[in-house]
Parts: structure tokens; sequence; C-alpha cells
């Protein structure tokens, strides 16, 4: 039998990059076997998910004291079971809230460890890289500019890359994208993601689709495209159009496609996390909201180092796109600013153009990249 792999992905967007590296790890680890905490996407490239992903999928400081009797003995388990099992490297997928306490205890066990996606130092808890330089053996950076700022810390560690940059495709063709969705193809329209975990639509659902109604009272024509990340998120959705004074006849709501939503956007209206990479890549304008319990936007206030929180501002370096936060996130505020992503021709044109640049820069084989470097460090023990 070749190595034995354990890896934590952390929320759907963690099971999404694990599912992109578990091929090439495939191709590099003959005989590899791989186990641990994944997503539906893991376990179709062959994972065997001891716990699912969305075990781990809880946002915000609130939420996390909720649940944190429950991660702490899950985290606990998870430690016990991979040394049991013999594990020859760990590999943490983003979630460093999570992975990093894991790898700490295992690195001291004698595993190797690789953690996947730094914590965001750069934009709060600079603190961490002390534990992150305890904890893990190599770092695999999917933003290039943390590069330095780890190895000035004296942090094993390598940019990769982000693997949408290639995994989405650089010219999306928005007809074509309706046409999948069953929509008119000229009519002007927005694509609505409010976040793939409950509490995150339980905060934004409701103001996001206020503003598909604001929307709705100043054009006619317009179409929204609701992106549901699964069912239960769908249901709650549906109820809440049910409830609401929205015409629905211009509201699609899908499960579980956001690419094609975004794909066949004029602008898009997003929560605050990956999907708004996603929606850098495939170059759309965009509104991004942010809504969490009072505590944590308390506690993340006084520990953000820079003044954005969208990952399109933070690659730019500038605010490129508009951005709402907590009692901001209402309709009143997010129409007129949607309305000036679709209606501001020149300002789409000059996204594009900055989108295209930043997307180049994270443009590398991320996959290859990344498994190498597991099966280096899965030799190595």
């Amino acid at each position: 039998m070749g190595a034995r792999v354990a890896m934590v992905a952390g929320e759907s967007s963690g099971d999404l990059l694990a599912a992109s590296v578990l091929p090439a790890l495939r191709e590099r680890i003959v005989g590899g076997v791989y186990a641990g905490i994944g997503g539906e996407r893991m376990a179709a490239a062959g994972f065997d998910a001891w716990w699912h992903v969305r075990e781990l999928s809880v946002r915000g400081y609130a939420e996390v004291l909720r649940h944190l009797p429950r991660l702490l003995a899950l985290r606990r388990a998870l430690i016990e079971r991979t040394l049991g099992w013999r594990a020859d490297v760990f590999v943490g997928v983003d979630a460093p809230d999570f992975n990093l306490g894991i790898e700490a205890r295992l690195r001291a066990a004698g595993l190797r460890t690789v953690q996947f996606v730094a914590p965001a130092v750069w934009a709060w808890r600079p603190g961490r890289v002390a534990l992150v330089k305890r904890a893990v053996d190599h770092l695999l950076l999917v933003f290039p500019f943390e590069e330095k700022l780890f190895a000035d810390a004296g942090v094993r560690a390598t940019y990769v890359g982000h693997p949408l940059a290639a995994a989405l495709t650089a010219q999306p063709d928005a007809a074509a994208a309706r046409a999948r969705l069953g929509m008119p193809l000229d009519a002007p329209t927005i694509a609505v993601l409010p976040g793939s975990r409950r509490a995150e639509v339980a905060q934004l659902g409701l103001p996001f689709l206020q503003t598909v109604g604001w929307l709705q009272r100043r054009s006619a024509t317009l179409r929204a495209v609701v992106a549901a990340a699964d069912g239960a998120l769908r249901a709650m959705i549906e109820r809440w159009l049910g409830q609401s004074e929205l015409d629905r006849s211009r509201v699609t709501v899908v499960e579980g496609r956001s690419h094609d939503c975004l794909e066949a956007a004029d602008a898009v209206l997003v929560a605050s996390g990956t999907a708004t990479l996603e929606t850098l890549m495939l170059g759309r304008p965009m509104v991004i909201a942010y809504k969490v319990p009072w505590m944590t936007e308390w506690i993340t206030r006084r520990k953000a180092l820079i003044p954005y929180f969208g990952l399109p501002n933070i690659l730019a370096g500038e605010f490129v796109v508009p951005e709402f936060v907590q009692g901001d996130v209402r309709a009143d505020k997010l129409g007129p600013a949607l309305a000036a992503q679709l209606e501001d021709g020149a300002n789409r044109a000059r996204l594009r153009e900055r989108f295209a640049a930043i997307r180049a820069s994270l443009r590398r084989d991320t996959p290859a990249l990344v498994a190498q470097a597991i099966a280096d460090a899965s030799r190595r023990r």
C-alpha cells in the first residue's frame, strides 16, 4: 500500500480545493489512500470521509463559541483516529482555526504536516504566525503577496497559485449560461449568492431578496438568478420568496450551480468569501456584503489590519467594488450600488481589465504543485 494521507477540508470551498488536488496526488503516490474530513467532491475523487465537511461549517466567533464543545470533541477524535490509522502526512485544507491546533499535535507526534491555504494574518491576528511556525512543516499559499510575509517569519512557505484561476473559464459566455438555466438571453440579469452556510443565508438571504425587489421596481425587464448551495437552503429561499412581494416570474432559484449563475450575470450580489473570488475570475462586477453576529463583528473590527474584507479589494489593494457590512446590508443601500454596477459600462470594462490581471497573477498549475509538496512530505517521514 502507498502512503496514507489524512486530510481535513473546511467548508464547501475547502472540499472544492482538495478535490482539485486528489487526482494529481494519485499520479504521484501510487496506491495512496486518503481519509479524514471531506465533502461530496472529495468523495467523488475517491476520498474516505470519516466525517462530512459540514461538521466544520461554522462561521464567526459567536457561532464557534456555541459549537465549541462539539468541535473540540471532533478534533480530539480526529487526532486519535489519524494516529491510530498511522498516517504518513496530514494535510489541512483551509480552515486554519480548526487545522492548526491539530497540526501542532500531530507534528509533535512525528507526522509531517502540510497546510494548504494560510490563515489571513495579513488582515488580522498577526500573532498566529508563531502557531503556524510551530504547527506546519510546509505552508502552501494561494496568494502571491503572502510568500514574503511568512518567509520573513521563518515559515517554509511556497506560493502555489489559486486553483480557481485555472478551473474557471477565462471567457464566460452569458448567453450559453442563461440557456442552460432556462432564462431569457437578452434581459439584464443579476446573480444573487447569499452564501453556502445556513447561518450565512439566514443573515443575508432576506436583505438580498429585498434588494432584488428594489431593482425589479426600477426595471420591468430585470431577471435574477439565486444560487442555493443545497436543498435545505433552497427551501429557505423559496419560503422567503413565497412571503415576499417580488415578481416571482422574474426570479429563478437553482441548486448547486453557482458558476452557471455567475456566468449568466451582468452583475452579482454576493456574500463575502470564496464566491467573490469566483466572481472575479469570471470578470463580473459585484457588490459584496458581510453580516455576522454582533460579537463576531466587534472582535473582528478590533483586530482588523486592513480596511476591506472582500477578496477582490484585498487583492487589488484598494476598493474596486462596493462592500457593505452589518446594518448597511439592506435594500436601499445594496440596490443603488448594484444598479450602478449594471449601468456603468465604463466601470465594467475597467473591472474586467483589473480582474484579468489579478487572475493572471493567481494562475499556476496548482493541483500539481500542491500534490508534489504532499508527496514529498509523505516520503520524508
